[in-house]
């Protein structure tokens, strides 16, 4: 008989390894593997390091990406960390000045220190910026569907509102927000928002408000109930991590200017800024475009994976840090970019493309980046002197202005050669279309006694939908004239953009001269007079005032999180 091997108390064995038990054990194992995987809040610094620098397989692009990881790693190495979950709440900073917690923070060995703008400054006073526009490739197209409606601030019309009936409609196929998904946790800054979101809805009608003209809104009484709330509740959290000239480095001259005021602004600001991240309704990625293309891009590359790359280690390395990006999958975070780049450097990390609020001068519907009604649309400003940002604001009254139409600046792009085609060279005297201002014109008026003198400025896109000429026209009281298919308008949002500007479709070009002779005298001098008061709203103040244009984009920010709700 063969012999049986068998355990020590094996009934003992048998009694204590019963099912039960076994799916017990097997039950506990799995939810502390759980808890060590989901708790990064606390991950030791180091080792976030070594992630960002460690190996990538992958050939070239893998080096790439290391190299760029590098970078990111090293600018959160010597940046001051931001506040931690675990850490008790800070103060507001209603009572510390951000702008003494800043520190100079040296750049990571691969930044080069900045140089000055490669910009072209011509004779005639105009800047251009040259582009690389070969390198832009195609971005992904992924319309959202449309699941909630938005607060209405009135009709948004794309068109050139000649006689205040008909117009000429652009080509806009709108890429519609989608709704976000339900953050992981709610707070209490969640709960203010969704009451804000009901008290907009219902906003009390607003009739002769002395600072705000109707005419030039979509709706004043939603705007202005939106702004009194963005007021009393907005608290805006700003990530210290990442070192400059990247992060924290503010551009203030130049056609970049919008992001460096902004960044230069939100920083010093003590009324909405605070250093307690769960106070916060928006946290704000403190990274300038123009600093990524400067120090980033290599010279005859043709590709802005570099800067890409950059982008997403960033985003992986806060949301790896801290909580709050990973709460809503980004939708309460926001970004301000006027480079015309910006939008394609938020390729590789979705939720930062999709769900991200993107302040963008290059608001281009076509591209599938731009999401209307979730992102927005950002002034592009050229400021000559920052330290005196107003300089030579307004123009010359109706009666004197005595040219027809003006433009002058570089010819690329599509829109632009086809205007000078038809009327550049003096084809017609109305017509002052130049691709570069005659030193025989400059010597009488220089580009901006030009558009002090001009009744309509033309301001047609370039290498990008977006152009400085829209905002420069405004600031010297000149009625822009946009040519650009598929651009969202700054504020659209807010502003009426059909009160005080005149939109044309790019195909009537050849028909411009006839569309602004088609203006009646008395429509234009509602127009000029109407840019006339819209003006304060695209003024950079050193320190902000009510209304303008520094509130007019945290506004813009604000009331789409409201609408996220």
């Amino acid at each position: 008989m063969p012999h049986r091997f068998s355990l020590p108390h094996a009934p003992a064995a048998r009694k204590f390894l019963c099912r039960p038990r076994v799916v017990a054990a097997c039950a506990c194992v799995a939810a502390l593997a759980l808890f060590l995987v989901a708790s990064p809040a606390g991950e030791d610094p180091s080792r976030l390091r070594a992630y960002l620098m460690g190996p990538l397989p992958g050939g070239v692009r893998a080096r790439e990406e290391t190299v760029v990881a590098a970078a990111v790693a090293g600018s959160f190495a010597g940046a001051a960390p931001s506040p931690s979950p675990a850490e008790a709440p800070l103060s507001s900073l209603g009572e510390t000045n951000l702008s003494g917690r800043i520190e100079p923070i040296p750049a990571p060995s691969m930044l080069l220190v900045p140089a000055p703008s490669p910009a072209e400054n011509f004779d005639d006073g105009s800047l251009e910026e040259p582009e690389h526009p070969e390198i832009k490739g195609n971005q992904p197209k992924d319309p959202a569907p449309f699941l909630q409606e938005p607060i209405s601030s009135g009709s948004r019309t794309m068109r050139s509102d000649v006689n205040g009936e008909h117009g000429h409609h652009m080509d806009i196929k709108p890429v519609l927000p989608r709704r976000p998904e339900e953050p992981l946790w709610s707070t209490a800054a969640d709960e203010e928002l969704i009451y804000a979101k009901k008290e907009i809805m219902n906003a009390p009608l607003t009739l002769d408000d002395p600072d705000l003209y109707a005419p030039l809104f979509q709706n004043v009484s939603v705007f202005k109930r939106s702004y009194e709330l963005m007021e009393s509740f907005l608290k805006v959290f700003i990530y210290h991590d990442g070192a400059k000239p990247i992060f924290h480095s503010p551009e203030l001259k130049g056609i970049y200017a919008s992001e460096g005021w902004f960044m230069k602004l939100m920083e010093t600001n003590q009324n909405f800024v605070v250093r307690d991240p769960n106070r916060a309704h928006l946290f704000y990625l403190p990274y300038s475009s123009r600093q990524l293309e400067h120090n980033l891009y290599v010279p005859g590359s043709n590709t802005m994976e570099p800067l890409s790359i950059f982008v997403k280690n960033y985003i992986d390395a806060i949301s790896a840090k801290y909580p709050y990006w990973n709460r809503t999958k980004g939708a309460d975070h926001f970004f301000v970019a006027c480079h015309d780049w910006g939008p394609y450097t938020t390729k590789l990390h979705d939720e930062l493309r999709k769900n991200t609020i993107k302040a963008l001068c290059n608001a281009d519907l076509s591209e599938g980046v731009f999401i209307r009604g979730k992102d927005v649309s950002l002034p592009e400003t050229f400021l000559r002197t920052p330290r005196k940002p107003l300089r030579d604001i307004g123009g010359r009254p109706v009666a004197q202005r005595t040219i027809l139409a003006f433009f002058a600046g570089q010819m690329h792009g599509r829109v632009r050669p086809v205007l000078l085609k038809c009327w550049g060279d003096d084809k017609d005297p109305d017509m002052r279309i130049y691709s570069r201002l005659p030193r025989r014109i400059t010597r009488r008026r220089n580009y901006v006694q030009h558009m002090k003198s001009s009744k309509y400025c033309i301001c047609p896109m370039g290498y990008e939908v977006n152009s400085p000429r829209i905002v420069e026209a405004i600031y010297y009281e000149c009625v822009p004239v946009i040519i650009a298919d598929n651009f969202v308008l700054p504020f659209d949002g807010a502003l009426n953009w059909t009160s005080f500007s005149v939109v044309v479709a790019e195909r009537d070009v050849p028909k411009l001269k006839e569309i602004l002779l088609a203006i009646p005298k008395s429509r234009y001098i509602t127009l000029q007079s109407n840019v006339k008061r819209v003006q304060k709203h695209f003024l950079w103040h050193p320190n902000p005032v009510k209304y303008d244009i520094f509130h007019m984009i945290l506004h813009s920010v604000w009331f789409s999180r409201v609408n996220q709700m």
